[in-house]
C-alpha cells in the first residue's frame, strides 16, 4: 500500500471513527489523547514515525526534521526528578461524604451535613525509589486531596501519628540519614543500616516514630488496612468565629492489620508492587476501600497544650482514652487512576492549601512543611504552575492573577492582573467578609525573644514511646523485639548499637535486655527512673477486635481430576461474602468445568488471607520441595510438596486454613490438623463460614505457644 492510499486508514485495516476531511471544532480537543490518527504535539497529522528526515537515503539526519526533534527531546524528559521521600506510590480517585458532626467546630463547606466532595487520595513509601518494593518496614504517607467547592484541601500525613524530628529544620538530616549510604547507594529502602540509627539515637526525639515504625504498624498488609493520621494539631474556626485545635484520623472500614516480617520479605521477592496491586484489584473488583475522617478536638488556650501534653509537639499523641475520635465523613475510593504519570506521579500535595474554617497551628515541623511543598514542585514539575495540571486543579473558580511562567496552561483574560484597577472594571474582587472567604485565624503571638530554640515541654522524649510499649498486646511486642534486633544487626558500627541499646533502656527493660541478647551485647541500665504517667492506650494495639473481610483472597486448592461439581456452588459462595476466590490446582486448565486462577508454581501463601483444601492432587513430575522448605516442617511425603510448602506457611504466618473432603487427609499430612485455625468438614460450606469468622480478627495468634508468635 502506498502512502497516499494508507493516509486515512487505521493501522488494523478499520475505517476511522471521524471522517478524514473533517471540519475542525470551534472548541480545542479534549487531552485525552483520544484522536484517531497519529499526530504532533500541535495536531498535524504525520505520515511516518519510522524514518527521520535526511539528505538521501544514506545521508545526515536534517536539523530540520522537526517531528524527529520534538519526538526526541520530549523522550529525553519524559522523566521528572522523583520525589525526594515518598516517591513510591499508589492512588485513587474517590469522594467524600460529610456527616455534619464537625458542624461545630468548623465552618468548611465540605464538613457540613450532606456535603459530598471529590478526592483523590496518594499511599506511599518512605525511603525508597520508584522502583523500590511496596512490603519494606517504613513508614507510610496517607495524602488525600479534596476538591471542595471552597478550594482544595490537602490532608498530608502518614500512617504513624508521631514523626521523627520535632523541627522541619532536620528534615534533610533524618532523610539523608535514611537514605541509602552516599558510597554505594544502599541498602534501598530500609533503616537497617548504620547512619539512620546513628541519627535517631543521637536524636532521641526520634525515638516514639521508631518505635511505631519497629513495631508491626511498619509492614501493613495493604494500603486498605491501615490508619491515616494528619499528624499536626490544626485550628478550626466554626460559624461563630469560635476556635479550636483538632487532631485527624483515618479509621478504616476493614481495621488495621501488618504482614508478619516473613510475609514481607517474601512478598518483596514474589510480588514487590503488593501493596498497590491490591489497592487497584480491590477497586477493580468493586471491594471499594473506606475510612471514616475522625477528629480528636481538643479546645484551645493560650499555651496549646492538652491533659499536659504539648499540642505543638509533632513527636506527641492524644490517647483516644483522653479524647475519643469523633466520626465526621467517609471517604470511598472508587477509581483507578487511568494513567500512573498524569495522575499518581504528577499529583502534588501542600499543607498551605486550607479552605475557610481550617488553619495551621505554631508546630514547628509545620511551619517548615507550608515552606517545602510548595517549593519542591518548582523542580519537580517544572516550574510555578504545577496546580494547572489536571490532577491539581481546584474545583472551585480560580482567577489569581498569577501570569507566565514555565508550564502555564491557564487561558488568562483581561488586562489588568493587578489590584486595584479600573481597566477591567475592578475584577477580580477581593471576598471582605464573605461567608467562603478563607481567614487566617487571629491568634496572639507570645511576645518573645527571636532565638533558635524550642520550649521545654519538647524536651520528653521517653514517656510517650514508653506508653506505646505498654499498649502493645505480648504478640506485637515480640514482633517490635524482633524488628529491633534486625536492624540493630544490620549495623556495623558497635557504637551505633550500644547508643540505641542505652535509649531502649529508657523506654523499657524488657525491650533493652531482649535486643541486646540479640545482638549479644550487655544490656544498660536506664539513666533515670522510668516514666509511667502516662497509662497504656489500648486502641494503640491492633489486635483484639473484628473486622469485615471485604476483598479479601481465598485461595480454594483442588485436584482438577477430583473436583465436584458444588466447586463453582463454594465460589460463589466466596464471592458473596464480598471476598475473592482463587481457584488453585496443581495445572492450568479447568477443574469441574471451572477456570483455574493460578497453578502450584505460580502460586504462594502471601497472596492469600486464608486457604481452603479440597482435594489430594497427585504429585507431578516437577513437583519438586521448594529450597525455602524450612529444615524440621512435618513430613507430607504422600502430598505436593509445593501445597505442602503452601499450607505450611499459612500455618507459621497464622492464617486460617480450612479442609473439607479428600482435603483433611492433606492437612493431616502436613502437619496441622487440629490446630487453632484450623476448620475441617465434610462440606465446604460449614468451612467457609468458620473460615470467615477467623478472618474478622486477621490472625489465628492463639495458634502459637509465647516463644513462637
Amino acid at each position: 500500500m502506498t502512502d497516499q492510499q494508507h493516509q486515512g486508514r487505521s493501522t488494523d485495516g478499520l475505517e476511522p471513527r471521524t471522517p478524514t476531511g473533517a471540519a475542525p471544532s470551534d472548541e480545542p480537543e479534549s487531552a485525552a489523547q483520544q484522536g484517531q490518527f497519529l499526530t504532533t504535539s500541535q495536531g498535524a497529522r504525520l505520515r511516518d514515525t519510522d524514518h527521520s528526515l535526511k539528505a538521501g537515503r544514506r545521508g545526515p539526519v536534517l536539523l530540520q526534521d522537526h517531528h524527529l526533534r520534538e519526538k526526541i527531546t520530549h523522550f529525553d524528559h519524559e522523566r521528572i526528578p522523583e520525589r525526594a521521600v515518598h516517591a513510591r506510590g499508589a492512588a485513587a480517585h474517590g469522594v467524600f461524604e460529610s456527616y455534619g458532626t464537625a458542624s461545630s467546630v468548623t465552618r468548611a463547606a465540605f464538613l457540613q451535613h450532606g456535603a459530598v466532595t471529590p478526592t483523590f487520595t496518594r499511599f506511599s513509601t518512605v525511603l525508597g525509589s520508584r522502583g523500590s518494593a511496596d512490603t519494606v518496614r517504613d513508614t507510610r504517607g496517607f495524602a488525600t486531596k479534596f476538591y471542595t467547592g471552597e478550594g482544595t484541601f490537602d490532608l498530608v500525613g502518614n500512617n504513624i501519628p508521631v514523626f521523627f524530628i520535632q523541627d522541619g529544620i532536620k528534615f534533610p538530616d533524618v532523610i539523608h540519614a535514611a537514605k541509602p549510604h552516599p558510597d554505594r547507594e544502599i541498602p534501598q529502602a530500609q533503616s537497617a543500616h548504620d547512619t539512620f540509627w546513628d541519627f535517631v539515637s543521637l536524636h532521641t526525639e526520634a525515638q516514639h516514630h521508631t518505635l511505631w515504625n519497629m513495631s508491626d504498624r511498619g509492614i501493613p498488609r495493604s494500603f486498605r488496612m491501615m490508619e491515616g493520621f494528619g499528624i499536626h494539631t490544626f485550628r478550626m474556626e466554626n460559624a461563630q468565629g469560635e476556635h479550636t485545635l483538632v487532631k485527624f484520623h483515618w479509621k478504616p472500614a476493614l481495621g488495621v492489620h501488618s504482614l508478619t516480617w516473613e510475609e514481607a520479605q517474601m512478598v518483596s521477592g514474589m510480588d514487590p508492587d503488593f501493596h498497590r496491586r491490591d489497592l487497584a484489584d480491590a477497586i477493580e473488583s468493586g471491594a471499594f476501600p473506606q475510612w471514616e475522617l475522625g477528629i480528636q478536638v481538643l479546645g484551645d488556650n493560650e499555651n496549646q497544650t492538652f491533659e499536659g501534653i504539648d499540642l505543638l509537639d509533632p513527636t506527641k499523641i492524644v490517647p483516644e482514652e483522653l479524647a475519643a475520635v469523633q466520626a465526621v465523613g467517609r471517604l470511598t475510593l472508587t477509581r483507578n487512576p487511568e494513567n500512573y504519570f498524569a495522575e499518581t506521579e504528577q499529583v502534588a500535595f501542600h499543607p498551605g492549601n486550607l479552605p475557610p474554617g481550617i488553619d495551621v497551628t505554631d508546630d514547628p515541623l509545620l511551619q517548615v512543611r507550608l515552606f517545602s511543598y510548595q517549593d519542591t514542585q518548582l523542580t519537580r514539575l517544572g516550574g510555578p504552575n504545577w496546580n494547572q495540571l489536571p490532577i491539581n486543579r481546584p474545583h472551585a473558580p480560580v482567577n489569581d492573577m498569577l501570569r507566565d511562567g514555565y508550564g502555564e496552561q491557564a487561558d488568562h483574560s483581561g488586562t489588568a492582573p493587578y489590584r486595584p484597577n479600573s481597566l477591567d472594571g475592578g475584577c477580580p474582587f477581593t471576598a471582605g467578609d464573605a461567608e467562603h472567604a478563607f481567614t487566617d485565624l487571629p491568634v496572639r503571638v507570645p511576645e518573645s525573644v527571636k532565638n533558635r530554640e524550642l520550649a521545654s515541654s519538647f524536651e520528653d522524649h521517653y514517656s510517650q514511646p514508653r506508653m506505646f510499649w505498654r499498649s502493645l498486646t505480648p504478640v506485637e511486642q515480640r514482633h517490635t523485639i524482633a524488628a529491633y534486633s534486625f536492624e540493630l544487626g544490620k549495623c556495623r558500627e558497635s557504637a551505633v548499637r550500644r547508643r540505641q541499646l542505652t535509649c531502649l533502656a529508657r523506654i523499657d527493660p524488657t525491650l533493652c535486655q531482649r535486643v541486646a541478647d540479640a545482638l549479644g551485647m550487655e544490656a544498660p541500665e536506664p539513666a533515670e527512673p522510668l516514666d509511667d504517667r502516662l497509662d497504656p492506650s489500648p486502641a494503640l494495639s491492633q489486635l483484639g477486635r473484628s473486622w469485615p473481610v471485604d476483598g479479601r483472597r481465598i485461595g480454594v486448592i483442588v485436584d482438577p481430576d477430583d473436583a465436584d461439581d458444588g466447586l463453582a456452588d463454594l465460589l460463589e459462595a466466596v464471592a458473596d461474602a464480598s471476598m475473592t476466590p482463587v481457584l488453585v490446582a496443581p495445572r492450568g486448565g479447568t477443574a469441574a468445568g471451572l477456570p483455574v486462577d493460578e497453578t502450584f508454581a505460580t502460586a504462594r501463601s502471601v497472596e492469600f488471607d486464608a486457604i481452603m483444601v479440597g482435594g489430594n492432587p497427585v504429585p507431578t513430575e516437577d513437583a519438586t520441595p521448594s529450597l525455602d522448605q524450612k529444615a524440621g516442617a512435618p513430613a507430607a511425603a504422600g502430598i505436593d510438596p509445593r501445597l505442602a510448602l503452601m499450607i505450611q506457611e499459612c500455618w507459621r504466618h497464622a492464617k486460617a486454613i480450612g479442609a473439607w473432603g479428600r482435603g483433611r487427609q492433606v492437612i493431616a499430612e502436613a502437619g496441622v490438623q487440629a490446630s487453632p485455625g484450623v476448620v475441617e468438614d465434610d462440606r465446604p460450606g460449614p468451612v467457609l463460614d468458620e473460615l470467615t469468622e477467623l478472618l474478622g480478627a486477621h490472625r489465628v495468634w492463639q495458634r502459637f505457644t509465647p516463644e513462637r508468635a
